[in-house]
């Protein structure tokens, strides 16, 4: 089973060779632990995002894994450097087969 959920990527689109881009990727996830009860006291199954990666030309700059007690919403800041035009992609990865691809272009100059 594919599950979804919307993502976004804020960065810059355009950098001089050599400097440091701000990344923002935001999941709109619940991220349900596992640890929880329904109000008829069945538990309710985990369904976290587990990893999130970001590779620039196809190199990885940036991993983050995740457990059950990080919150919904997954808001993720992060640098890297510019070197060179290319493509950014941006990948979540979790339970029961979801997974999220974002891309972003970037030009350097």
């Amino acid at each position: 089973m594919s599950k979804t959920s919307r993502t976004s990527i804020t960065m810059p689109t355009t950098a001089k060779q050599g400097s440091i881009i701000e990344i923002r990727a935001i999941a709109q996830h619940d991220m349900e632990s596992g640890f929880r009860y329904t109000e008829g006291g069945k538990l309710i199954p985990r369904d976290i995002i587990r990893e999130f990666t970001c590779t620039y030309n196809n190199v990885e700059v940036f991993r983050a894994d995740f457990y059950p007690g990080t919150g919904a919403n997954p808001l993720i800041i992060f640098t890297t450097i510019a070197t060179e035009t290319g493509n950014l992609e941006f990948r979540w990865v979790g339970d029961d087969g979801y997974e999220a691809i974002n891309q972003a272009h970037i030009t350097v100059s």
